[in-house]
């Protein structure tokens, strides 16, 4: 009976604390770069597998990191000319072609800047600091200014939209078909991102997923050819501010990011995944921004942890089977 109790323990234990497959780069990682201390977005590169662009909020200069996610050390500084000088950088994300694009759409004014600048550049197909030309877009809003924090780019028709960030709800803005360097690029409002102040948005490589985060939640959508229709809300790990969030280039997870000195990036389930409330048509236990209980409305899910939930119920599946052990 002993050796049983022990093989059942070992089997319990080895169960509860299995975790999907992931790579290396795609487990987390720890950004060590001491000139890194605002990253407020994320992109997973398609082209070098296991690479993280990201860049400082602001008072940086026209620079982007490439980050190994096997080791949380840059590999790679950009410095991006024709430019000028970045006001608010917010937000990074990969479209076809492996083209970088770059929001400038940060507004600490509380939306008062009457325009603000999108990025464009080839991602380098070798990874070693360089200078790197950008093409410059003006951006206007139809309805007026405002201060946004997420750029998507559809990554099989290149349309960029943008995500707003709003306490009272936010909202997502359709840019032209193509960008124009030449003009301005009025972007529109489609749909609205309601119960939810926006820090990043991230689409699946597929074009069909997006995740909008805020500081401690996050909510899925189906992209629907751009009506976006929500599907549910996800847990997300808590790291303090939460400031970004982007796709493994697999599609298979979904990396979260945050600001301050050596911060983290932590993995999390993507919409449909085992265990995502989005498949389930359920609500996971969620605060909101303010810490509060969350009902229906919002989208702010903090995950405490796959590994404790397994420990737990393996503790609990132990001290059954001893109490059964006890009365043989």
């Amino acid at each position: 009976m002993r050796r049983t109790f022990v093989l059942l323990t070992a089997a319990l234990l080895t169960g509860a604390l299995a975790l999907p497959p992931a790579s290396a780069a795609d487990e987390g990682f720890t950004i060590k770069d001491p000139r890194i201390t605002e990253s407020s977005g994320l992109a997973a590169s398609r082209q070098h597998p296991g690479i993280y662009w990201t860049h400082n909020d602001s008072d940086d200069g026209a620079h982007l990191y490439a980050v190994d996610g096997r080791t949380g050390e840059t590999v790679a500084t950009l410095t991006l000319t024709g430019v000028g000088t970045p006001r608010d950088v917010e937000a990074i994300s990969i479209g076809p072609g492996n083209q970088i694009y770059v929001g400038d759409i940060g507004d600490n004014l509380g939306g008062t800047w009457p325009h603000v600048w999108i990025y464009r550049l080839p991602e380098p197909k070798t990874l070693k600091d360089a200078t790197v030309p950008a093409t410059q877009y003006v951006v206007t809003y139809a309805d007026g200014a405002r201060d946004a924090e997420s750029l998507v780019v559809h990554p099989r028709t290149g349309r960029v939209h943008i995500v707003d960030k709003d306490e009272r709800g936010s909202h997502l803005y359709e840019g032209p078909a193509e960008l124009s360097a030449s003009g301005g690029n009025v972007f529109r409002r489609v749909a609205d991102v309601p119960d939810l102040e926006a820090t990043d948005a991230a689409l699946s490589p597929d074009g069909e997923q997006l995740v909008v985060r805020s500081y401690f939640g996050a909510v899925a959508y189906d992209w629907n050819g751009g009506k976006i229709r929500k599907t549910g809300r996800l847990s997300v790990p808590f790291l303090g501010q939460g400031e970004s969030v982007t796709y493994t280039a697999d599609g298979s997870r979904l990396m979260y990011g945050a600001e301050g000195a050596e911060s983290s990036v932590e993995p999390g389930e993507v919409p449909g995944g085992p265990e995502s409330p989005a498949e389930a048509g359920g609500s996971a236990p969620s605060t909101d921004g303010d810490g509060g209980a969350d009902g229906d409305g919002g989208g702010d899910g903090i995950s405490i942890g796959k590994g404790a939930l397994a420990v737990g119920a393996a503790v609990v599946a132990l001290v059954g089977l001893s109490r059964l052990r006890r009365g043989k």
